[in-house]
């Protein structure tokens, strides 16, 4: 791929900032690098691959696991992965992998075809067909091996509500019932914050597709129509979301902006607010309770007594009543390493059912795996799993396309500009309506 001056000057920085990028990895037959994220609260994954990196390294005598984790926020991991990526002497082995990068990394000569490995793997015939589609690249090639999946949806402080004088349990089926509990908490608790929608540049795909996705698939609208393979502009659902966007922040019944733009508000959510009872509604993963087991990194026994969920309504009630999104995360291998068997001895190790099973319930994840949903196990280990699976039904997913990232970026950039007052939601819609012309060519654009 074609790299700028710039670029090769930040592989170099970004180089710098990856700890135990010294040597192995893709160059090395003998050292399988594994990149990953570690960030905030996030952290059971790396116990994970340290207890699949001494297990691998028992059983492949000669070979070494050299774990990189890249401790950023969202965005900034992609950055940092894709730096290791450009450059032979840091590319890894194996890679944590988010869904929606698949093809554009496939595009850019990251990854390498899995379909030989999985057609001899008889763990393949466990997972779920929707979740193997997850990890294939435009080519029909898989790239990604799926870990879990997740859904989103409300969750709420129900003795904050009864506080509020607001009924328990709760079932909005408008925007509008979200909006006016967040302004009854607003003004029976004024220490409290109503209400917690991701937003702004800083919160990435979290915005991205937790907020606004979660907002725009309840509307008539769609962000891309897969059936004409275009991206849907002049959209009045997109002006609706971004309207919601404006009514939580500059209506005062949200955090302040300057809270919600930090990039560490993801753990303060989780670690602080919640547990804290601080913030009365949080528009959120069904991985979140996994922050507060026993076995995560905020312990909160009573989480299951404060805490509970609903579905995110439709803006108008319509059907089919709810909406959710999903993704999920994959291994995946680097199209550069010299022992591809090991690599993928590594994946298939870390994705066993033993192994799966323990990282979806370390982090609420929805299983990917029949044999693991099945396992009585996992089923038992947290409370929220059957409501989060239930969402399954009216779940949406991110357009897999290789310029999603790019589009997804526009929609946090005009999110911002509302959430701060700097454009209304007309003018924002406007000016993502020309960043994508910009992106994909007008010929790749519909109106909504």
């Amino acid at each position: 791929m074609r790299r700028t001056t710039t670029s090769l000057a930040l592989i170099g920085g970004g180089a710098l900032l990856l700890s135990g990028c010294g040597g192995g990895g893709a160059g090395d037959a003998d050292t399988i690098r594994v990149a990953y994220q570690k960030f905030g609260n996030f952290t059971q994954l790396d116990d994970l691959l340290h207890e699949v990196k001494t297990e691998f390294e028992e059983t492949h005598d000669g070979l070494t696991v050299e774990l990189v984790p890249i401790e950023a926020q969202q965005n900034d991991y992609f950055t940092k992965l894709a730096l290791m990526n450009q450059s032979a002497s840091t590319a890894p082995d194996v890679m944590y992998e988010d869904t929606f990068m698949i093809k554009s990394d496939v595009d850019a000569g990251y990854l390498a075809p899995l379909d030989d490995y999985v057609a001899d793997w008889d763990d393949w015939d466990q997972f779920f067909d929707n979740a193997k589609q997850a990890g294939l690249g435009d080519d029909g090639a898989l790239y990604g091996i799926p870990m879990g999946t997740d859904t989103r949806a409300l969750w709420y402080n129900k003795e904050l509500f009864a506080q509020a004088g607001l009924p328990v349990p709760w079932e909005p089926e408008t925007w509008q019932d979200v909006l006016d509990a967040a302004a009854t908490v607003k003004e029976a608790l004024p220490g409290v914050i109503p209400l917690n929608v991701y937003s702004g540049k800083p919160q990435g795909e979290a915005a991205a597709m937790q907020g606004f996705e979660m907002l725009l698939y309840g509307t008539d609208d769609t962000l891309y129509d897969t059936d004409a393979a275009k991206w849907v502009t002049g959209s009045q659902g997109f002006v609706d979301a971004l309207q919601f966007i404006a009514d939580v922040y500059q209506g005062g019944l949200g955090p302040t902006p300057q809270q919600a733009l930090d990039t560490n508000v993801a753990t303060t959510v989780a670690a602080e607010w919640l547990p804290a009872g601080e913030l009365a509604i949080a528009l959120d993963g069904s991985w979140l309770s996994g922050t507060w087991l026993e076995s995560g990194t905020t312990p909160w026994p009573e989480w299951n007594d404060v805490m509970a969920q609903a579905p995110m309504p439709t803006q108008n009630g319509q059907e089919p009543g709810a909406t959710s999104m999903s993704g999920g995360w994959t291994l995946a291998m680097g199209s550069g390493t010299e022992n591809p068997d090991a690599a993928w001895d590594f994946i298939a190790l870390a994705l066993n059912k033993d192994n799966s099973k323990g990282y979806d319930i370390a982090n609420s994840q929805i299983a990917v795996r029949s044999d693991v949903a099945d396992d009585p196990e996992y089923t038992a280990a947290n409370a929220s799993f059957e409501f989060f699976s239930s969402l399954v039904d009216v779940t949406h997913y991110r357009p897999a396309t290789s310029d999603y990232a790019q589009i997804s970026n526009e929609i946090t950039v005009a999110m911002e500009a509302v959430m701060t007052g700097q454009q209304t939601p007309e003018e924002a819609a406007a000016a993502y309506d020309e960043a994508v012309i910009g992106i994909v060519g007008e010929e790749s654009t519909q109106d909504g």
